[in-house]
């Protein structure tokens, strides 16, 4: 969790990915398209990259990829974001973390 809290500290948006993930893919197709920067992780290149994906599940990310931490808190998955977008609560949460300034 330690490593996990690290790379999302201080970042407005983070996304936890896999290049191989289609759900990830979207995720991070999604908010780019609201002019939204994410700092990403693909867990599939980085060293280490399993164990920060033991870590995602450990804390309640099930499946580990996407997993999406804005303002430092963690959002969830795909399910969540999608969720979020739909009740038009994403771009508010997207704002009051710095990630959009429109």
């Amino acid at each position: 969790m330690e490593t996990v809290n690290k790379l999302v500290s201080n970042k407005p948006v983070v996304v936890f990915s896999k290049n191989s993930c289609c759900m990830s893919h979207t995720i991070k197709s999604l908010l780019c398209d609201f002019g939204v920067n994410p700092t990403v992780y693909e867990l599939d290149e980085l060293p280490g990259g399993k164990e920060i994906e033991q870590a995602l599940i450990r804390i309640g990310c099930n499946p580990a990829v996407p997993a999406v931490f804005i303002g430092d808190q963690l959002v969830g998955g795909a399910n969540e974001v999608m969720s979020l977008h739909l009740k038009r609560n994403l771009i508010p949460m997207l704002r009051r973390a710095g990630a959009l300034w429109v």
